[in-house]
């Protein structure tokens, strides 16, 4: 089993920006939210890709790490995710080397084939065609970063003597994760390479049946190739918000909720969205924790028992609530959730619970040693 002192949480930031809001000040924010979590001690963020449909408005994770990266410590920044099919292998390759120079080996490459099916028709690639390409080039991009030199014809890019001129920062390489969502296919790709799985649709029905069984899939992949998957590395992303009681959770979420829906309705509008269709839903099917923190560990508990232990929680960027109470939500997370889910203070507990059980004897060996002390000195004093 997968010790829980060692679970680490982090934030996924598609985002999720209404399209009321000016751009410019959405993008500072979300900057600003990842300082917060990396002045909180969280130890991970990611940053989607998107191009269409007006509210998931960063285009390039990787010029918003370069910015974040500037702008914090400790956190490890993801792109969340590259979608492949979009770009040459040698660029994307070159990018994260680079990133991984920039920011000290705090970068971490995360892959998908693209979430938004109006991105790829925009760029005129077939939709049926976007898992392929991604397999075919994260498979190019892995020879690159282990310092092979390529020459490689495909039916959408061509190498010649292609190399990479930096030689990873990170030993061997960056960490790697994959996109996992319903189908076996991220799963299978992850064993196949020695890849982390990002489970990107966790929160959803038909994402949380499948956890177990993707991740055998992934290690029965990784086994035929003689490899390993690491629990640390099963990434697991669903939305929460934390109040001190559920009732006002409930009111800070109902404040930008129906324009995150609306956006929902239209990436599925037959219904089956990765969150929910309305708040009624989210809770019903338990997509998500609008909550106290007694209920977020409830919910961590449901995915441990699911999955049998994983790496890392990120908490779903999707600006449902006002931005300070999202930055409060985040503080009682990492203030109350994780220590009683890890059992960061166990020891804590069996210290006070020692000195409660013997704080009769102890306060009297003090009194006594006090008494003693006085005695010796008025003693002194009269002789």
């Amino acid at each position: 089993m997968y010790p829980r002192e060692a679970v680490r949480a982090g934030i996924f930031i598609p985002p999720h920006h209404p399209i009321d809001e000016d751009p410019t000040l959405a993008i500072q924010r979300d900057l600003e939210l990842i300082e917060w979590y990396d002045r909180l001690g969280y130890q991970e963020a990611w940053v989607g890709e998107h191009h269409s449909g007006g509210y998931e408005i960063i285009s390039s994770p990787e010029i918003f790490i370069a910015a974040a990266a500037e702008r914090t410590r400790r956190i490890m920044l993801g792109t969340g995710v590259v979608s492949l099919p979009y770009h040459h292998p040698l660029i994307v390759a070159d990018r994260i080397l680079q990133l991984d120079h920039q920011t000290r080996g705090r970068v971490m490459f995360g892959i998908g084939p693209g979430a938004l099916n109006s991105d790829a028709v925009m760029m005129g690639i077939k939709t049926e065609t976007q898992r392929a390409r991604m397999q075919e080039s994260i498979e190019i991009i892995l020879r690159l970063f282990a310092g092979e030199v390529i020459t490689h014809e495909s039916d959408w890019f061509t190498l010649r003597e292609a190399r990479m001129q930096l030689r990873p920062y990170t030993y061997p390489r960056p960490h790697v994760a994959v996109a996992s969502a319903v189908t076996p296919f991220g799963a299978v790709l992850a064993g196949r390479h020695g890849l982390g799985m990002l489970c990107v649709a966790a929160s959803s029905p038909a994402g949380y049946d499948v956890l177990d069984t993707n991740w055998a899939a992934a290690n029965k992949e990784a086994e035929k190739h003689g490899r390993t998957m690491n629990r640390a590395d099963l990434r697991l992303v669903a939305p929460f918000h934390i109040a001190e009681s559920r009732e006002k959770a409930m009111d800070n979420v109902s404040w930008g909720w129906e324009k995150h829906a609306k956006y929902n309705r239209v990436l599925a509008p037959m219904g089956g969205g990765l969150i929910a269709s309305s708040l009624e839903e989210l809770m019903e099917r338990k997509s998500g924790v609008i909550g106290t923190p007694d209920d977020a560990v409830a919910y961590l508990e449901r995915y441990w028992e699911k999955t049998g232990g994983f790496g890392c929680i990120l908490h779903l960027a999707i600006n449902w609530p006002r931005f300070e109470d999202v930055k409060r939500s985040a503080e009682l997370f990492a203030r109350y959730v994780m220590p009683k889910f890890a059992g960061r203070n166990d020891w804590r507990d069996a210290s006070f619970g020692w000195i409660t059980e013997h704080s009769q004897e102890f306060a009297g060996a003090r009194k006594s040693a006090a008494n003693q002390a006085i005695e010796a000195y008025f003693g002194k004093k009269a002789g």
